[in-house]
């Protein structure tokens, strides 16, 4: 028999106080975010090499709309109004399917927002993308054992710089996109687009399989009416937020195969982006969430991720001098003049914009009620270390991890600019601790979550 984890019952114990940190936590955003924003007109005016026209995102202010518009505010209206009742009602598998459906939707009527070309076929093709390089790789195996020459800047074959940013496991998505016949622009924006989306199911599936059917479908519509959407549609950075969550699934799903499926694709996370390693916490959390088979399912994934490293090494590429080499190179571009004074706060007011301005009163809740919980199980006999891990729960923990991931990021220095579609794979799970806000507000969040979407996307033209 499945085990459910019960959410408080709203409004629960002091709701009007609680409502008023939600609403000072809210007020703390929009001030972080209208600072992060003044602050930077301010810097970009003085000629601070901020790189960020439209700082704290990388984007430039362009007020304009498009045949996306009326169907973004379509999927946004329908999302609002039936959203959270849908969810709490309809059958699971279907349910999955057309929240899946509508995130699509939404991101693509965004993106067309900027119009079909754009919006979507040109927006990887600049040189700077992936697909740049795919027409010159006609030799994978020689690629891999090569591919840590060619990263540093300043030399005839240097790769371009998203190409040279990241391990090789990212251009070879998109090479084996081109050898199956869905080159170009257009498919790999669309590939971007339905991986990307797929988080809508699968961190809905992994929270059902820890045990917490009920925040799995609180949390859904807030994954559908996501404002990094904006970004999903189109970047690599939406593809590999769908991959990354897709592993954390696996991990979480019962069965002998599944931990070992989720930790290869965690390992060839690995080799889309070197920020992935951070993801290891999320995937200790899930397993430690586990209600079962908690020591064979680390020991299957850690034989998973291990597999894709040997292989990749095997190749010719060593993770290792990637990194280091890519340290380099960040340094030899606009890095070096990204004031990490700015960046290292300005980065949040980014992420408020990605997440959406329910993620901070959410995570407060969340925060809370792990705090609560624990204690509760600190006092009762027999405490062991798994009783208040337990206790917590996944709609607490999961975001928790996040936010602790998002901040060693954001603390390198090795994320100036740019966070509001890099961190878009942390971004989701921070949404999980959505389940914890009353039932009754939650339309007001997810009107909020929709605003801040068009806002950005109809007065900024983003780039990918």
């Amino acid at each position: 028999m499945r085990t459910t984890t019960r959410l408080p019952a709203a409004p629960g114990r002091a709701p009007t106080r609680r409502w008023r940190a939600d609403l000072t936590v809210l007020g703390v955003e929009a001030a972080l975010v209208a600072v992060a924003a003044a602050v930077g007109a301010v810097l970009n005016a003085r000629g601070v090499g901020l790189h960020a026209d439209a700082a704290p995102l990388y984007a430039t202010w362009r007020p304009h709309a498009g045949w996306g518009t009326p169907a973004a505010v379509l999927v946004a209206v329908a999302v609002v109004v039936s959203g959270v009742r849908w969810a709490q009602t309809a059958r699971w598998g279907r349910l999955l399917g057309v929240a899946w459906l509508a995130s699509a939707a939404w991101t693509l009527a965004l993106a067309l927002v900027d119009g079909w070309s754009a919006g979507l076929t040109t927006r990887l093709t600049a040189q700077a993308e992936y697909l740049h390089e795919v027409p010159g790789i006609r030799d994978v195996p020689a690629t891999l054992a090569g591919f840590t020459g060619r990263i540093l800047d300043f030399q005839p074959d240097s790769w371009s710089t998203h190409t040279a940013g990241h391990p090789p496991g990212a251009l070879l998505v998109f090479v084996g996109l081109d050898r199956i016949g869905l080159g170009g622009g257009t498919a790999a924006a669309l590939a971007c687009v339905l991986v990307g989306t797929s988080v809508t199911v699968s961190v809905p599936v992994a929270l059902r399989a820890l045990g917490a059917d009920a925040a799995a479908r609180a949390v859904l519509p807030f994954l559908v009416l996501l404002p990094g959407a904006v970004w999903v549609g189109a970047s690599a950075d939406g593809l590999f937020a769908g991959v990354v969550a897709a592993g954390l699934a696996l991990l979480a799903v019962r069965g002998r195969l599944a931990p070992v499926a989720g930790g290869l694709v965690l390992g060839f996370a690995l080799y889309l982006s070197y920020g992935f390693v951070l993801v290891g916490l999320l995937a200790l959390v899930v397993l430690a969430l586990r209600p079962a088979d908690r020591l064979a399912a680390l020991l299957s994934g850690t034989a998973g991720a291990a597999a894709v490293v040997v292989a990749f090494t095997a190749a010719g590429f060593r993770w290792w001098d990637g990194y280091h080499l890519v340290v380099e190179r960040y340094y030899q571009g606009w890095a070096a003049e990204r004031p990490y004074g700015y960046w290292v706060w300005a980065n949040l007011a980014a992420l408020v914009l990605s997440a959406g301005p329910v993620s901070g009163p959410a995570l407060g809740r969340a925060a809370r009620a792990g705090v609560t919980a624990v204690r509760a199980a600190l006092r009762g006999p027999g405490v062991r270390l798994a009783g208040p891990v337990a206790a917590a729960g996944p709609a607490v923990l999961l975001p928790v991890a996040a936010a602790v991931v998002v901040l060693a990021a954001d603390l390198s220095g090795l994320s100036k600019a740019e966070v509001e579609r890099i961190w878009l794979p942390f971004a989701v799970w921070l949404l999980v601790a959505t389940a914890h806000l009353p039932p009754a507000t939650r339309r007001w969040w997810l009107a909020g979550q929709a605003a801040t979407a068009l806002a950005v996307n109809h007065l900024l033209w983003t780039v990918s």
